[in-house]
């Protein structure tokens, strides 16, 4: 290139375009420099721990994608965040849990074996009913959660509905410490999905242990996510939510029950949210009155990541930092306990370099 094209070319950046192209040939050349480092010249992990790390984040993610989903639904209509989304989670957890504990206390004896409890008599009826409650709870969590925190803003300046989103959340995560209690309690799972057990794979020198929870965990999610897709895109509701998201007046006018769609968009959100807390449970073990805060933030991480607004760009969001969280610590030579700190650098870098999200926010015009 001439050197007077070279010197236009430069006097054309801006200063903050300069230092998004510095930081991101700093941040690529370490990068580069671990991935020498870790697989070259001095590698630390086998194999089979690199794949069991990334199985790991894979089902993490499928659950971000499960909730950040919701924040892209919501966010997408009203263009706000529900920051109290992570507290329907919880709830919903909570339901799960309840069913389970009820149900390894209820008799299902046989000749055989008198001692038997049905939640290990019929695990697959009790998966189910623990599914039900805890998405029914969540669901109603977050119909009324719109009923009473957001609809009387509906009008108000866009801060007004953020901050009673972060009050409801408090609330919500204050309420479940007084009716749970502020210690953590194990999900009791059926007998066939004891936490820890699966498929013993060779990769490498050792094995990687495919987990029943965790492939129940994704397969389940998958599902979630094809089911909800095609409802927003091939059902009535589906077209009316799309619809009252492009412009709430002319949907009206066309005879859509605007308000009827933003709380069925609620419930929809919140059962999605109370999925993906019977997950964590399940998968995880440990619930408690705050399990839905963080899981919570980086749904949220996920779906700016993917592209807020954008229901594939949140499951690809939710994929990726599962991913990136679960090799990140490794990959970057840092404590596993920092992983949060990677997962919400990694909000820092998208909202540098990449504001829209990786497949780009799907907004109205009206909204842009």
């Amino acid at each position: 290139m001439p050197k007077n094209n070279l010197i236009h070319t430069y006097r054309r950046l801006s200063t903050y375009q300069i230092a998004q192209i510095i930081l991101g040939a700093l941040f690529g050349g370490y990068l580069v420099w671990r991935f020498y480092d870790l697989f070259i010249a001095h590698p630390i992990y086998g194999p089979e721990t690199w794949v069991q790390f990334a199985l790991a984040g894979v089902i993490l993610g499928s659950v971000y994608a499960i909730i950040a989903i919701g924040y892209t639904l919501v966010y997408g209509i009203l263009f706000m965040i529900n920051f109290a989304h992570g507290d329907i989670m919880m709830i919903g957890s909570f339901g799960g849990y309840f069913v389970f504990e009820a149900l390894k206390v209820i008799p299902a004896a046989t000749p055989s074996n008198p001692q038997l409890k049905f939640l290990d008599a019929y695990p697959v009826i009790s998966i189910i009913l623990a599914f039900a409650v805890g998405m029914s709870v969540a669901a109603m969590s977050g119909y009324f959660l719109e009923k009473i925190a957001y609809r009387p803003l509906r009008g108000a300046p866009r801060l007004v509905p953020l901050i009673s989103a972060i009050g409801a959340s408090i609330f919500l995560e204050n309420a479940g410490q007084l009716l749970f209690g502020a210690q953590r309690r194990d999900y009791a799972n059926p007998a066939v999905l004891t936490r820890g057990s699966g498929w013993n794979i060779p990769v490498g020198t050792g094995n990687v242990v495919l987990t029943y929870t965790g492939v129940l965990t994704f397969v389940l999610s998958v599902l979630i996510m094809i089911g909800l897709y095609l409802v927003v895109k091939r059902t009535r509701l589906g077209r009316a939510m799309r619809a009252v998201a492009e412009n709430k007046p002319v949907a009206a006018l066309m005879g859509i029950d605007v308000d009827g769609v933003i709380s069925k968009t609620f419930i929809i959100s919140g059962a999605l949210a109370g999925a993906a807390g019977v997950m964590w449970g399940i998968h995880l073990g440990l619930v408690y009155y705050f399990v839905g805060f963080v899981p919570g933030i980086k749904a949220f991480t996920a779906a700016v990541l993917g592209g807020i607004g954008n229901i594939p760009g949140a499951m690809l969001g939710g994929l990726f930092l599962g991913i990136v969280e679960a090799l990140g610590p490794a990959v970057l030579g840092l404590d596993f306990q920092l992983k949060d700190v990677i997962a919400f650098g990694i909000l820092v870098l998208v909202l540098i370099f990449r504001p829209t999200g990786i497949l780009g926010e799907v907004l109205s015009e009206d909204k842009v």
